[in-house]
């Protein structure tokens, strides 16, 4: 088969794919935009920006959550925990968030997205690594694109099934990054969108190739980490994998940033990256090793120091669950890691699991922030039980 045919057979795949969900999914766009009461103020003190994360909504057919079996046929194919993630999209919406940082593993991924070898039949090339990415793409920017439409804006953070192949031992792609960037390029920055949305837009984005000699790293790494400033808050979406440094922070880029923006007067500092600078053992034994940036403990450490110095909030999934942490509390550190990986992928902790704090280790939650005018900055977490019921405040923290 010549290669323009496969790029024919390739783009229908994955318009039928995406046109067919998105008709499906045009019918939440209509759900009217709700406020909360953190957005009326307190006592006379605005709000700002309310924006929302949550990380890892991916399906896995192999290994699924006991409790989504059995898998509709749609989530078997498409890969996706829809269910869960329509839901909190539909919540986050609801609660008037502008932006929704979506922290990685989109998409079930972890292959190679390169054009196969083998383009001999068109079995051959849907079965394809490139095509699995393309439509599980497609098919996750059909779940999102309504909630673009009404009021919340989907800024995307890579993660490790987005960039790594498991097949090469869980190593990042030049050609996965490629395929990050045609398929979320469009959203970062769409400054149009943004005038659209909020009569204002993102300033001071940094979205080219930011790598820092220090950090050695190998391959463009455009729109796979970058930052803005909105609403006067400064935000950074870290690459926690990129080709050649797997579970590593971009740590000189990032002081370069951090530094720049407490020049330009930001008052608040976002962090978003997929793996966690902490690992969360949220039971004995488990995990068995670090499953974040701590697998290098000193290069985590560095990235943590900008996290305290600057007085920043990391925001990360990864591990399949939720958990809020200040890591250096005992030895005088105030920053805060939000761990909201639970946006509809198997959670880690099993049913029948012993856990630390069993009334949320089996939750999907998120979290929403809100940044007031004094200064003051709410995080609140959010969530519904394994069994879909009412969604509920699980954790609640101020900061100042």
């Amino acid at each position: 088969m010549n290669r323009h045919r496969f790029l024919t057979v390739v783009s229908q795949r994955v318009f039928t794919g995406a046109l067919a969900f998105g008709l499906c999914s045009l019918v939440f766009a209509s759900e009217p935009r709700g406020r909360d009461d953190d957005h009326e103020g307190e006592r006379g003190d605005p709000v700002l920006l309310t924006f929302s994360t949550v990380g890892d909504s991916r399906q896995d057919p192999a290994k699924p959550d006991p409790t989504t079996l059995p898998l509709s046929g749609q989530d078997a194919l498409w890969l996706q925990n829809t269910k869960a993630l329509t839901r909190i999209l539909r919540t986050v919406n609801a609660e008037g968030s502008s932006l929704l940082f979506f922290n990685g593993d989109m998409i079930m991924g972890y292959g190679k997205a390169s054009v196969p070898a083998n383009t001999s039949t068109v079995e051959a090339i849907v079965n394809s690594d490139l095509v699995q990415f393309y439509r599980q793409y497609a098919f996750w920017r059909g779940v999102v694109a309504p909630f673009m439409e009404s009021g919340t804006y989907i800024v995307p953070v890579p993660g490790n099934h987005e960039v790594q192949s498991k097949a090469l031992g869980k190593k990042a792609q030049v050609e996965n990054e490629l395929a990050w960037r045609a398929n979320m390029g469009d959203l970062i920055l769409d400054n149009g969108r943004f005038t659209d949305l909020f009569g204002a837009t993102a300033t001071s984005a940094a979205v080219g190739d930011n790598r820092a000699v220090a950090d050695g790293l190998s391959t463009d790494q455009s729109k796979l980490s970058y930052s803005f400033d909105f609403q006067g808050s400064h935000f950074v979406v870290i690459n926690t994998d990129p080709v050649g440094k797997d579970a590593h922070a971009p740590v000189a880029w990032l002081a370069s940033d951090l530094a720049a923006a407490k020049a330009r007067g930001l008052q608040h500092v976002f962090v978003f990256g997929h793996k966690p600078a902490y690992t969360y053992y949220y039971a004995t034994g488990l995990p068995s090793a670090p499953s974040g940036l701590d697998n290098d403990l000193v290069s985590r450490d560095a990235f943590w120091d900008l996290i305290e110095t600057y007085g920043a909030t990391y925001f990360c999934g990864h591990e399949h669950i939720f958990n809020m942490v200040q890591p250096r509390l005992a030895s005088g550190g105030k920053a805060w890691q939000v761990l909201v990986g639970s946006g509809g992928s198997p959670f880690d902790a099993a049913p029948t699991d012993v856990t630390s704090h069993p009334e949320t280790d089996r939750t999907y939650a998120w979290a929403t922030v809100t940044v007031y005018k004094s200064g003051k900055v709410r995080i609140k977490a959010l969530g519904f039980n394994d069994q879909f019921g009412p969604t509920h405040v699980i954790q609640s923290v101020t900061l100042h």
